[in-house]
């Protein structure tokens, strides 16, 4: 079974976060002090850690960076301040993803089976039912019974999202993802394709959104 970390000093928030992975078939292991975490982490390891930012003792920032000098381990950085979001993004730290709060578990389980795919290489498909299926080799989209055809940059856009259901991505991440020829567009070239993109969407299935923007960041993929 897999063990996730989760280290986090909001008791409240801690416990959904595990009756949320429990229920969804992890084990879990619970840290509400940074220093303790980290010396936990170093002797026992895990298969995942859920990283909150702010930690009594060592910080969050820290216990990454101290982790990733002998580990691999996928982690998910926790935080509620937006003015570390654009260094998260970077992912200077070492670390695989990041969530802000406030955020739902639901998401967050989502997030740990995406992150846990593209290290296992294992197919883990995003959270958005059964009636949803992306055909890579025949770049189509189906909804139920209804299909459209996609072109190769809406399916690269589509894709990325998809894989990393509710990451939210910058138009320059995009970008850098869907043009490998480093060509240079313009961020209104990116709005566009989204916007022709859940166009595509919203015929299959109008009263439905996937495609979410969040105010002066970008995009992401979630179920409503």
């Amino acid at each position: 079974m897999t063990v996730v970390a989760i280290v986090e000093d909001e008791p409240k928030l801690a416990a959904l976060l595990k009756d949320y992975l429990t229920s969804d078939g992890f084990d879990t292991r619970l840290y509400d002090n940074g220093t303790e975490a980290l010396n936990g982490l170093l002797q026992s390891p895990v298969d995942f850690v859920l990283l909150d930012l702010m930690l009594p003792g060592t910080d969050g920032t820290e216990i990454c960076r101290e982790l990733r000098k002998t580990s691999n381990v996928p982690i998910i950085m926790l935080t509620a301040k937006a003015d570390e979001i654009d260094r998260l993004l970077g992912l200077e730290i070492g670390a695989d993803d990041y969530i802000c709060k406030p955020f739902s578990p639901r998401e967050v389980v989502a997030r740990v089976k995406a992150v846990l795919r593209r290290a296992s290489d294992t197919p883990v498909k995003a959270d958005t039912g059964t009636d949803f299926e992306l055909n890579e080799n025949a770049a189509t989209l189906r909804i139920g019974d209804k299909e459209c055809s996609l072109t190769s940059v809406e399916l690269n856009l589509l894709k990325i999202l998809y894989d990393n259901p509710g990451r939210i991505f910058n138009r320059n991440q995009i970008m850098t993802r869907i043009y490998n020829d480093n060509r240079i567009v313009s961020d209104r070239t990116i709005d566009s394709h989204v916007k022709k993109l859940r166009q595509k969407i919203e015929a299959l299935k109008p009263e439905q959104q996937y495609i979410h923007s969040v105010y002066g960041i970008g995009y992401k993929f979630e179920m409503a």
